[in-house]
């Protein structure tokens, strides 16, 4: 039997160099060696690519992480002699490994197939299972499968956690000759991959999760709005849907149904208001993507006029899971309110980055400490951004909150479409809302004067404050503003955009009132506020932060106390870097 070799493709992948990896594998198998070389997608663990699973030796299953296509090759010699190699053992079946708890941890539904599969062959998707949910639904009454999703509590996973069978329910009693269905792939939020990795991993668990929601809703015909930036997700929808129509599961009399579906990719060019649904469909209409007022709602006159449902890549991709394995089995995962698992994009400073899927009802503290796999650095946990430009951030004091969308909505956050940027205390919390209020000012679409001017104002006010240059009124001005922009916009990017500074302000106020009152940043992030200053006390004069500094503003005689020239000084921390006896202060 021959050795099995998976090289993990996926951007993340590609990107540490898991393409020149295959090549070299490649060459290795042209060799004569006695491979087998598969392509797969990301497993989740982007922090510890190139990933390369070794499979079929007496070993068992063995994943290697940062893989050098250096050394690849002597690697899957010694797997092939019995002999685990010494370093870079990052996942083992029966061995073990320096990641397996941070898998062990993880409930994967969604995930299931991402890492395990050829996200490009039809034939390895049928084989873990694929479109034995299409067969076994069109077995089924449409009236049975929307009661079904209902019934297992499936809330939609693209932010707003409305409950999936109910939205179903109203497209499938629209009246309408023709009806659409709509997979939200439109990602924008900073920090987050969770749709790009789906789709590049396990194209085809959506598109059936669609065709079955289509049956279920009598549509025929559907779209998949998917962002431009996202290549390599588009050509695995294509191929993907491709496969899927030469293979009866597309177009005509559905496996020899009455039932037909067709289905379409619209790419989206990068507008983060177009993941809002109306702006979305107006998009794909080909007009300017601008929210319109709701009602009529898309189930009603959505697409074109006609009934329309729209539900983001997580929710279609939990929806094979729950046909096959039943509504009740569903439900026994996660909480009463919120069944299910969830995924989330780890990115900051975390150990961890990468995507997870976990049962809802986890405490924070684990999802950072258990499946991240701590902090990056050596400075204590601060906050976690979650929910994107639209949430906000959870403080080291609610670590025990659980992930639930009650819980986290208590918190002032959101669950959002499951982005989570982790934050030590090296980071300035009025530095991230200017962060995230900078990128919805820039991605407002202008059509409320609100969330136009509103935003802007409040950008401006954040700004004045990190370069020291506020005042205590300041913040009566953000609240105020942050009221009047939640109930003056019409959707939800501007109805949500004050989110990451009302946060900020619950929890971390001493931080503003230290920029405005001390002219100081606490976590010495600003650089307006910095001030690099020499320890007289601990300076031996060895002229190391002087010959680093770029712009000669140190002086001071060799042996002798140096002094910085705070008027010259560019703030770039070059001295702070240089000098070996923590002689420099940053403050």
């Amino acid at each position: 039997m021959s050795i099995v070799v998976k090289v993990g493709l996926a951007s993340c992948g590609v990107a540490a160099g898991a393409a020149e990896v295959y090549v070299t594998l490649l060459k290795y198998q042209q060799g004569g060696a006695d491979i087998e070389l598969k392509k797969t997608a990301c497993i989740g663990m982007c922090f510890e690519e190139p990933i390369v699973e070794l499979s079929g030796g007496s070993l068992g299953k063995i994943s290697l992480g940062k893989v050098d296509s250096a050394n690849i090759s002597n690697w899957v010699d010694a797997y092939r002699k019995g002999e685990m190699p010494e370093t870079n053992v990052i996942l083992a079946d029966e061995h073990p490994a320096c990641r397996n708890t941070l898998i062990n941890e993880q409930t994967r539904i969604v995930l299931r197939n991402c890492g395990v599969i050829d996200p490009t062959s039809i034939a390895d998707y049928e084989a873990s299972g694929g479109y034995t949910a299409l067969r076994k639904a069109l077995s089924m009454k449409p009236e049975d499968i929307v009661e079904e999703v209902k019934s297992s509590g499936l809330r939609g996973r693209g932010g707003a956690g409305f409950s999936t069978g109910l939205k179903w329910s109203f497209a499938a009693r629209a009246q309408g000759k023709k009806k659409y269905v709509v997979c939200n792939a439109d990602e924008g939020d900073p920090g987050a991959f969770m749709d790009r990795s789906t789709l590049e991993g396990d194209p085809h668990n959506v598109i059936e999760g669609m065709i079955i929601g289509a049956y279920a809703m009598g549509a025929d015909e559907g779209y998949i709005y998917c962002r431009a930036e996202y290549p390599m997700a588009i050509h695995h929808l294509k191929v993907a849907i491709d496969a899927a129509e030469k293979k009866g599961f597309l177009g005509n009399n559905i496996l020899g149904s009455e039932f037909s579906f067709t289905l379409h990719i619209k790419e989206g060019a990068g507008a983060f208001v177009c993941g809002e649904e109306t702006a979305l469909m107006q998009s794909i209409e080909g007009k300017r993507g601008m929210p319109t007022i709701r009602p009529p709602y898309p189930a009603d006159s959505g697409l074109w006029g006609c009934p329309t449902n729209i539900n983001n890549v997580e929710t279609w991709a939990n929806i094979t899971w729950i046909i096959n394995n039943g509504a009740d089995a569903f439900r026994k995962i996660g909480t009463d309110k919120s069944p299910g698992t969830k995924v989330f994009a780890l990115a900051g400073k975390i150990a961890g980055s990468g995507l997870i899927e976990v049962p809802m009802g986890i405490e924070v503290r684990d999802i950072i400490y258990k499946v991240g796999g701590g902090m990056k650095t050596d400075k204590p946990f601060k906050a976690v951004q979650m929910g994107g430009p639209s949430g906000g951030c959870i403080p080291a004091s609610l670590l025990d909150t659980i992930v639930d969308y009650d819980s986290i909505n208590a918190t002032g956050a959101i669950m959002g479409s499951g982005g989570m940027v982790v934050m030590d205390e090296g980071t300035c919390m009025v530095d991230v809302a200017r962060f995230f209020l900078n990128f919805t000012q820039n991605e407002s679409c202008g059509k409320c004067t609100f969330c136009r001017i509103g935003t802007r104002r409040m950008l401006e006010i954040l700004t004045r404050i990190t370069e020291g240059k506020g005042e205590m009124e300041d913040i009566q001005r953000l609240d105020d503003l942050a009221s009047n922009i939640i109930k003056g916009s019409l959707c939800g990017l501007g109805q949500t955009a004050p989110n990451p500074v009302l946060t900020t302000l619950r929890y971390f106020r001493d931080e503003y009132i230290a920029h405005i009152t001390d002219k100081r940043c606490p976590a010495g992030a600003c650089t307006s506020l910095l001030r690099y200053e020499v320890i007289p006390e601990k300076c031996i004069g060895c002229t190391a932060c002087a010959r680093k500094c770029p712009v000669s503003c140190i002086s001071g005689a060799v042996k002798q106390v140096h002094q910085i020239d705070q008027e010259q000084c560019i703030k770039c921390g070059a001295c702070y870097s240089a000098c070996k006896f923590n002689a420099i202060r940053k403050g």
